[in-house]
């Protein structure tokens, strides 16, 4: 049997769109709020450098922390997550995703055997529809911290599962939905970030997942733990790429005729993480994406200089 968990004292708060925590030397602070207005996204888009927004923007939708000892404030939301998508031609690396029929549309309207003119089309800002972005948190501290790659070697540079897989209370909890999109009917691209506070530590995860039909899968993961614990203030940040052809996903299905989990971010990922590195984050579904793979880094949060 295992030793009851010490709860260490922590304040909580609540408004109508936000939830907050007080533990230790952090403040962690929720936002949940409704879609934006018309004005809100008119201002969003122009930040973002005009690319379309997608269908579901949560522009005032964020996840706040602040480690009042150092100083150093982190935070996830909207604006900088679609700053990530790439606005412009896609290039190597970019990921370029191709809807699954747009190549035999475009033969059948231009091919010898076609009578059909094309359609007359208006020349558009390019931008990658399907919303993909690694975007990973940003901080917004005058004192930031280094992120360093980890050394896989040194337990404290690892995220510890067993931890957080024990049935320990959970002091706070929040989902937060950053933006949505059905792709035209094609698939669908979503971010959505969540967090954890139990006695010993918190844990976020910030999972961006997309699926474009008969194409491809692709899941980004942004994984941050740091221990309440711990004699050293680190914090550990662990960022993945997956990437699978759509038909390999689908064959992994529990019921074959069953396509529901297919749109169940967590199945998927799930599914993604099970193949080996060498398909799933190494070579994909042959976009050559900069996303694939595992990066685990850590950084220590210091006092500001000059500081006692």
């Amino acid at each position: 049997m295992s030793a009851a968990i010490s709860v260490p004292h922590h304040t909580l708060k609540e408004s109508p769109n936000s939830r907050a925590i007080e533990i230790g030397d952090w403040v962690i602070t929720a936002r949940t709020n409704p879609i934006s207005n018309a004005g809100e996204l008119d201002s969003l888009q122009a930040n973002v450098g005009g690319i379309p927004l997608p269908e579901m923007t949560f522009g005032n939708n964020s996840l706040e922390l602040k480690h009042n000892a150092s100083g150093w404030q982190c935070l996830f939301d909207t604006e900088e997550a679609l700053k990530g998508v790439k606005n412009g031609e896609l290039a190597e690396g970019d990921g370029g995703v191709k809807v699954g029929y747009a190549d035999a549309w475009l033969k059948s309207r231009t091919g010898p055997s076609s009578e059909l003119p094309m359609p007359k089309t208006v020349a558009t800002k390019p931008y990658d529809w399907t919303y993909t972005t690694v975007y990973a948190g940003h901080q917004m501290s005058s004192n930031p911290i280094l992120w360093q790659l980890a050394d896989l070697d040194n337990p404290s540079h690892t995220i510890p599962l067993a931890e957080l897989t024990r049935q320990d209370p959970i002091l706070f909890y929040a989902e937060i939905p950053l933006y949505e999109d059905e792709l035209h009917d094609n698939g669908s691209s979503h971010i959505l970030v969540r967090i954890r506070v139990m006695p010993t530590c918190f844990f976020i995860l910030s999972r961006f997942t997309l699926r474009v039909d008969n194409v491809l899968f692709r899941t980004y993961d942004t994984r941050i733990y740091h221990s309440f614990t711990s004699s050293l203030p680190l914090v550990v940040r662990e960022t993945s790429g997956w990437e699978a052809p759509y038909d390999w996903v689908k064959r992994r299905l529990p019921k074959r005729e069953d396509l529901t989990p297919l749109t169940d971010a967590t199945w998927v990922a799930k599914v993604l993480t099970e193949m080996p590195s060498e398909v799933s984050q190494q070579a994909g579904a042959g976009t050559k994406w900069r996303g694939l793979g595992t990066r685990m880094e850590v950084a220590v949060l210091k006092r500001p200089e000059g500081d006692a």
